[in-house]
């Protein structure tokens, strides 16, 4: 199996966070890999496309992804 892009994983990870977390932790493990493949440190997620686009929302999900290995940023 090849590694998804970053781009095509963050969007799987959208599809899972809309289908309340369904497979989300193998979601994350496919980014991680998309990244080390890529060269990148930190996955980058447009807040407007979130589920939960407040503070706590954010935050809950960096802290959940960094547990996991995956540095996320949010764009402006």
């Amino acid at each position: 199996m090849s590694t998804p892009t970053v781009e095509a994983a963050i969007n799987s990870i959208y599809d899972s966070l809309r289908a309340d977390n369904e497979d989300l932790d193998p979601r994350i493990a496919a980014l991680k890999a998309a990244l080390a493949e890529a060269g990148l440190k930190e996955a980058v997620f447009d807040p407007s496309k979130l589920v939960q686009n407040n503070r706590s929302g954010r935050k809950l999900m960096q802290a959940y992804f960094r547990q996991r290995g995956v540095i996320v940023k949010f764009s402006a």
